[in-house]
């Protein structure tokens, strides 16, 4: 059972950094796809970042050249890297797996609802 868990959420001024990082509890035969997504009070869950068993990896447009996932990623730990954050990038950040989906040919970015598993979430606020 792939759990995940969440941390390094915080505040940070418009135009600053930010690192979470996400523990994941072990990875499976078939987690072929991992990533983040986040969501805003009152809005849906809006999708990110997503990195596949090969080490491909999407950005949505949103956040395409801000944001990055480290290749100095610790075993177990995927990590989002935040830069030149904006105050709309506020949002808690979930962390999450999909243990069903086979691998594709080509690199995809996954929905929200397309994970199998997700953690708790962490806070990131961003003030102007």
């Amino acid at each position: 059972q792939v759990q995940l868990v969440e941390s390094g959420g915080g505040s940070v001024q418009a135009g600053g950094s930010l690192r979470i990082s996400c523990a994941v509890s072990e990875y499976t035969s078939t987690t072929n796809y991992m990533g983040w997504f986040r969501q805003a009070p009152g809005k849906e869950r809006e999708v990110v970042v997503t990195i596949d068993r090969v080490g491909r990896i999407l950005y949505a447009d949103t956040v395409k050249g801000r944001f990055t996932i480290p290749q100095d990623s610790a075993k177990n730990t995927l990590y989002l890297q935040m830069n030149s954050l904006k105050t709309e990038d506020t949002a808690v950040y979930y962390c999450a797996a999909d243990v069903r989906r086979r691998l594709n040919d080509r690199p995809i970015l996954l929905r929200p609802y397309e994970y199998t598993h997700w953690g708790q979430g962490t806070q990131v606020t961003v003030s102007s």
